[in-house]
């Protein structure tokens, strides 16, 4: 069975910029090859502020969004995040999607696209990381960042073979890490 990979667009913000790169990724990853991939746009579930009275540990859904939530995240077998920049770290929306469930994430493999001013996004990358070892997704060392000033002057997104690379190579490790922590799910 070939591998699934969820491209996760991190903003819910209207008038955001995300939806352009997250689109660009998936065209990058789908020409790319060796695995489905699937964007994802936290968006489009309607989560709100997490509303579970349990441990997401258990796995006792009560809401009919959070058990979609979960068949949608246990799907896959490893994740791309497109995410932001807002105030030195990631957006709530992204950190709320990611506290809905937990056993979910475990035993998969993780890249992280950023976007933003004049970090490029580096700083919100590096706080998911944490909250991702958490989770027990095991994040790639490739990291691609967006600095939106010179890739946007035109008003949409454009790309430089640089970070057309980039994303590559990051996509290369994601695979090879999401085949082998298939393995680690199978086996447990």
């Amino acid at each position: 069975m070939d591998l699934r990979i969820a491209i996760i667009l991190g903003s819910t913000r209207p008038g955001r910029r995300g939806d352009q790169i997250a689109s660009w990724v998936l065209d990058t990853a789908r020409n790319h090859g060796g695995a489905a991939y699937e964007l994802i746009d936290l968006a489009d579930y309607h989560l709100g502020n997490l509303d579970e009275g349990g441990n997401p540990n258990h796995q006792k859904y009560e809401h009919a969004h959070t058990k979609k939530w979960s068949q949608v995240i246990r799907s896959f077998d490893g994740y791309v995040f497109v995410v932001p920049e807002y105030n030195h770290s990631y957006p709530g929306a992204l950190k709320n999607a990611l506290d809905y469930v937990y056993r979910e994430w475990n035993d998969k493999a993780a890249g992280i696209v950023s976007y933003g001013g004049w970090a490029a996004g580096v700083r919100a990358a590096e706080a998911l990381r944490l909250v991702l070892a958490e989770l027990q997704v095991a994040t790639v060392r490739f990291q691609p960042a967006v600095l939106t000033h010179p890739t946007f002057a035109s008003g949409a997104f454009v790309p430089t073979e640089a970070l057309t690379a980039s994303v590559r190579e990051m996509l290369r490790q994601v695979l090879r890490w999401s085949g082998a922590m298939r393995t680690l799910r199978v086996e447990a």
